[in-house]
């Protein structure tokens, strides 16, 4: 390869990379109050979030839940703060406008959870459109 054609790509690539991290970095901060409200209790804050379409689905103890993004919020306040939550964004995979998210929970109520994020990339902002999740306790 040519000099020119090496340093065409070479900045082609570093463009495509730092576009990449930063939009890692746009769904880590679109994740933020949904992690927020697991420590406060604020279902509000984690409504804000989700599309308005967005659904849940998951377990805990064995029971299995679906419900709309709003009934969720309202599960979340009725749960309360769960100051000594942790959590870590285990990966995120982007193509596009869409994505996918893991993030794990540990001391959210009396529970861990593995929670599996889609997200979409509308008019700029991202936000969760469904969320499947695994509360690890009799499932």
């Amino acid at each position: 390869m040519s000099n020119n054609i090496t340093a065409a790509l070479s900045v082609e690539t570093t463009a495509d990379e730092a576009q990449s991290f930063g939009e890692y970095k746009a769904i880590e901060k679109a994740l933020k109050p949904y992690i927020d409200a697991a420590k406060t209790g604020d279902g509000a804050l984690s409504r804000t979030a989700f599309l308005d379409h967005a659904y849940v689905t998951g377990s805990v103890d064995g029971a299995h839940y679906d419900m709309d993004v709003d009934t969720f919020a309202g599960a979340v306040s009725e749960g309360g703060p769960a100051p000594d939550v942790q959590h870590h964004i285990a990966w995120i995979n982007v193509s596009g406008p869409a994505a996918a998210a893991r993030v794990e929970f540990i001391h959210w109520g009396e529970n861990r959870f593995t929670d599996f994020f889609v997200l979409y990339k509308k008019d700029g902002a991202w936000k969760i459109s469904g969320k499947v999740y695994d509360s690890h306790s009799k499932n």
